[in-house]
């Protein structure tokens, strides 16, 4: 058997079916039909970083699409300081301020650690908010999908 798998692997390598070999003019190989949002680069270079896009300045609350999807941002958050010692999102979202700064208010789930006590203030795994949420964008989808939110939330 070990002559059998020889003979086929001679066979391939002088067919030209054998490893792709990288060009010597640094060229990548011709990928077919395979596309990648990527675009041409190869796997080993990062793309620049595009410019971030503008929010919908000071629109409605957009409906979530799913269950336990994080609110989107209705404003614009370039320049908020969130870091170990100040976070800018509490100052009108936390319980303290929110109602005078006609905010909403920041769930209570955010108070509760992995253990399930609740504690006095934000949980630290809580604390950087844009983790979970994002400021809402007029972005065009990436790719096609056919998505639809669930029943109980149209």
């Amino acid at each position: 058997m070990n002559k059998t798998v020889k003979l086929i692997t001679a066979l391939l390598l002088v067919m030209g079916v054998g490893p792709a070999q990288a060009q010597s003019d640094g060229a990548s190989l011709d990928t077919g039909t395979m596309k990648s949002l990527r675009g041409a680069l190869s796997l080993d270079q990062d793309p620049a970083p595009e410019r971030i896009r503008d929010p919908l300045k000071d629109q409605d609350i957009q409906d979530r699409q799913y269950m336990h999807q994080p609110p989107l941002i209705p404003h614009q958050v370039r320049g908020y300081e969130v870091d170990l010692k100040v976070n800018r999102c509490l100052s009108c979202h936390g319980w303290k301020n929110a109602a005078s700064r006609n905010a909403p208010r920041v769930s209570v789930t955010h108070f509760e650690p992995r253990d399930g006590l609740t504690l006095s203030d934000i949980s630290p795994r809580r604390y950087f908010c844009m983790q979970c949420h994002v400021p809402q964008t007029g972005a065009k989808p990436l790719v096609e999908n056919t998505f639809t939110p669930v029943e109980s939330l149209r």
